[in-house]
């Protein structure tokens, strides 16, 4: 029998994984828990992989897809599998992330809605949902601004949410890239996240390490490892 404090914990460390999706060199995604407005360009996949282990021994596994079809280049749409982990229960979890671009960040405001729905294949319903509006301010070549604002549900936690962060990407030197975050939610302490990402071959993989706190309101410390690649 899964305890309950798992039950409330999961969903919301699985949200990262669920709301976002990720863009170029200079971009949100991965387990960030800001996203931008961007979408991949029109034809474009990518891979995403990343692993976070959490106080209490808690741990997450990541792999999604996302692709930006040639006939809508404003739409993209991410799928993902995670697979959670604690001392008491193990769970398995599909996501899906529909994301709209509205208007793109290279007019000085970009603007998006995203969407995600989190399937748990163990309890067979569904366990978490959200809707997001996302705006990015570009502040010159090397940093950038996200907020998002909106809303996000869990059947195991508390329910109906209201959701707002922001975040700071600034790119300090060739290939490396520093982000910073802030977020809350109606529950639980409000949470901060930093990186520092490395891109290589032209953009196409990215490498991300992060420390975090209280991504889900109620656990102290987190530390992820991600992998993108695009193609």
């Amino acid at each position: 029998m899964r305890s309950s404090a798992h039950q409330r914990r999961v969903p919301w460390l699985v949200l990262p994984a669920t709301l976002l999706a990720p863009d170029a060199a200079l971009a949100a995604g991965g387990a960030h828990v800001i996203d931008d407005s961007e979408v991949e360009p029109a034809g474009d996949c990518h891979l995403e992989t990343w692993v976070m282990g959490s106080s209490g021994d808690q741990w997450l596994g990541n792999a999604g897809v996302g692709c930006t079809p040639e006939t809508i280049p404003a739409f993209e749409l991410g799928a993902s599998v995670v697979h959670a982990r604690s001392p008491t229960s193990e769970e398995a979890l599909v996501g899906v992330m529909p994301k709209l671009n509205l208007r793109p960040a290279g007019s000085g405001l970009g603007v998006a809605v995203a969407g995600s729905l989190v399937y748990g294949a163990d309890r067979s319903r569904i366990e978490a949902a959200s809707l997001i509006a996302a705006a990015t301010i570009p502040a010159g070549e090397t940093l950038r601004f996200n907020f998002n604002a909106g809303w996000v549900w869990s059947e195991a936690g508390p329910g109906s949410e209201l959701f707002a962060g922001g975040q700071a990407e600034w790119t300090v030197g060739h290939g490396v890239g520093l982000m910073a975050e802030g977020f809350a939610r109606n529950h639980g302490k409000a949470g901060a996240h930093a990186g520092v990402r490395w891109t290589s071959d032209d953009g196409r993989i990215d490498l991300d390490l992060m420390a975090g706190r209280y991504l889900d309101g109620t656990t102290p410390t987190s530390l992820t490892f991600g992998l993108t690649v695009r193609g």
